[in-house]
């Protein structure tokens, strides 16, 4: 392509240079151009006439002439019929000079050099959009990068948190690197394997590991790299891909994003002449034209599965779905020390703690959370990352950066207080609900004024309905402090009554979860297979059964907050007591909330305690050298708590 655009520019470049040549042979010399004076036809009537004109030379409507003097001159006249009359009756030597023929290069040079440089243009330019090739306009050429001894360096021992799906694939490696072992036995390689999962859960990563891992040639392309403006470009790229992978076998194909061309069939506004089903029916071809000989395997991610093809999906196309899920709590601990390999991390990282703060978190999150911890540490000018820098980056990560400059009155703040405080003190009442970690009034991101965070002891995957009834209460806990401490109400609810609301309804409408309506499912989500989302709900129920429906909801939530008033309302001297220390130290963490309440420590935590390689640093768990404990840190945290508790003490009796 590089070679293809320098010969084209070379070309133009040329062209312009005969341009310029014919330009200078067709005008006049440039220094006879300056010796010539240019007089009016008025005075060279006077000169003739007083006899100063020597010589003249007419060509059409031009006259070239020499003065006695040896001056020459140029002008131009009107009337070439009478002129000669006069210059010979006054002795001057006339010469009349016919019309120039243009040459028929010159001709042809000015008629097609337009042309053929707008051609030359847009063949240029059509190269560089399409990227060029060999073939025609490089229109059917795969845009796959191939890898062989450049392949990437990641391998399995960098990917954590997925170990089935890495055992998957292992063993798709193992049989290219020795086919005989699987052959003898009568086994047939996968065709395909398919990543599902969330964004983020490192399904490309797995590819990348695949590609570090096999021996073999590792073609890599998106999903969306198959189509194009042009009708039949996707299908001949197709083709043109599984011909390369044909030359290399054995080889790996890497389609990432494959719904891009994979969606269901049909769907389209186009029917069966779409683009994009056109690359699809090539690529179930491609793919069910395999010979049982054949090394080549197809690797395709996606994070919308429901929306493929069933054709694209069954046996002998991609004969392995590999579901890429989000890690547990031991997977984020793995991947914790996946990313904190390389880096300086202090003795009281506990990367328990971490992994229990981050339920949810996919593999993105945690490497994204480690950066952020980096950063914040390197912004601190200290030597290694530490607790409280990657305690930080997760209030981050997950409601934003603190906004200390945002100017909150002292009643707002107050009212705030109160508030978080509210969903803390029922939270820790409520028996099985996950402890709180943190009570902060810190304003963060775009729309948080304060926030309580909960750490889960376990993960779940399944809700009983009591837990749903306590995350409802919970929620509800926050109003209800506004309304018990100020006799009024505030907007900053919102997002709690909505999240309320969704779980009632959850409840009542998906899960089964209401007596008066039994254990039936009401209602059902339409989907729409060409925009890939849910739009609408069929509501496959009468208005009767939409009323049973509200007045459930409306139910489960007044008994969530009839609980919450009463733990409030039993518990309102804490209620006063812990709002005004969170007034003054803006943030609360929950050992020190559990001595305010007089609760025993977390589970997890005491185990942190007796467990020496719960303090051990980062480096020394990935490496396997010995421990090194101090006590400096639990002497400094109980000095704190202390002084905590005296000022609690103090504003025990005042009045708020």
């Amino acid at each position: 392509m590089k070679k293809t655009s320098r010969n084209i520019g070379m070309y133009i470049v040329l062209i312009v240079l005969a341009v310029s040549l014919v330009n200078v042979f067709l005008t006049p010399d440039g220094k006879e151009a300056k010796e010539t004076k240019v007089v009016p036809y008025s005075q060279l009537l006077v000169e003739t006439k007083s006899g100063n004109v020597e010589k003249v030379e007419i060509e059409q409507e031009q006259l070239k002439g020499t003065f006695k003097s040896g001056e020459k001159f140029v002008t131009y006249i009107l009337d070439s019929a009478t002129l000669p009359m006069v210059l010979s009756e006054n002795n001057v030597e006339v010469e009349v000079v016919p019309p120039k023929k243009t040459s028929w290069l010159t001709a042809l040079l000015t008629s097609l050099l337009p042309t053929l440089l707008l051609i030359g243009v847009w063949i240029y330019f059509m190269y560089n959009m399409q990227g060029g090739g060999n073939k025609v306009m490089g229109f059917a050429k795969s845009k796959a990068k191939m890898f062989l001894d450049n392949r990437p360096k990641v391998t399995f021992d960098d990917v954590a948190g997925c170990d089935e799906a890495k055992e998957e694939l292992e063993e798709v490696v193992e049989f290219l690197k020795s086919p005989d072992k699987f052959t003898k036995l009568g086994a047939r390689v996968p065709r395909g394997v398919l990543l599902l999962g969330a964004p983020g859960t490192g399904k490309t990563l797995l590819s990348r590991a695949v590609a570090g891992e096999a021996n073999v040639p590792f073609f890599s392309i998106s999903g969306s790299d198959f189509v194009e403006m042009f009708v039949g470009v996707g299908a001949a790229r197709v083709r043109d891909l599984f011909e390369q992978a044909r030359k290399f076998q054995p080889a790996i194909i890497f389609i990432d994003e494959i719904d891009a061309v994979g969606r269901h069939r049909g769907a389209g506004l186009g029917g069966g002449h779409d683009e994009r089903e056109q690359t699809l029916n090539q690529l179930l071809v491609e793919m069910d034209g395999f010979e049982e000989s054949t090394g080549i395997i197809l690797i395709a991610a996606t994070n919308r599965p429901d929306i493929l093809d069933p054709a694209l999906l069954r046996p002998g196309r991609f004969d392995r779905q590999v579901v890429v899920d989000a890690p547990d709590l031991k997977g984020r601990s793995e991947i914790l020390k996946v990313h904190l390999k390389n880096k300086k991390v202090a003795k009281n990282v506990n990367l328990e703690v971490l992994a229990r703060r981050t339920p949810g978190f996919v593999g993105a999150d945690i490497a994204n959370l480690v950066n952020e911890a980096a950063l914040l540490a390197a912004r601190r000018s200290k030597k290694k990352l530490g607790m409280p820098e990657f305690e930080e980056a997760i209030d981050r990560v997950m409601a934003g950066p603190e906004r200390k400059s945002r100017i909150i009155s002292e009643k707002e703040r107050e009212i705030i207080a109160y508030h978080e405080v509210g969903h803390a003190l029922v939270a820790c009442m409520i028996e099985g609900s996950d402890p709180v970690h943190k009570i902060s009034i810190i304003p963060r991101g775009h729309m948080a004024l304060g926030y309580t965070l909960q750490l889960p002891i376990e993960d779940k995957f399944l809700i009983s309905r009591q837990e749903l009834i306590d995350k409802i209460t919970i929620l509800l806990g926050g109003r209800t402090a506004e309304l018990l401490r100020f006799g009024d109400v505030t907007t900053g609810a919102s997002n709690d009554l909505k999240r309320a609301t969704q779980i009632a309804r959850e409840m009542v409408t998906q899960f089964g979860m209401s007596e008066r309506l039994g254990l039936v499912t009401l209602g059902k989500k339409q989907h729409e297979v060409f925009l890939g989302r849910e739009i609408v709900e069929d509501k496959n129920y009468s208005e009767e059964i939409a009323y049973a429906i509200d007045q459930e909801v409306r139910s489960i939530i007044d008994n969530g907050f009839n609980k919450a008033k009463t733990i409030l309302t039993e518990n309102r001297e804490r209620l006063e007591n812990i709002s005004v220390l969170l007034l003054e130290k803006e943030v609360l963490d929950g050992d020190l909330l559990d001595e305010l309440l007089g609760y025993p420590k977390k589970e997890f935590q005491e185990m942190a305690e007796e467990d020496n390689t719960s303090e051990i640093e980062v480096s020394e768990l990935v490496n396997g050298d010995s421990p090194v404990k101090t006590d400096a840190a639990t002497k400094v945290s109980k000095s704190k708590k202390d002084k905590d508790l005296n000022l609690v003490q103090k504003n025990k009796d005042k009045t708020i």
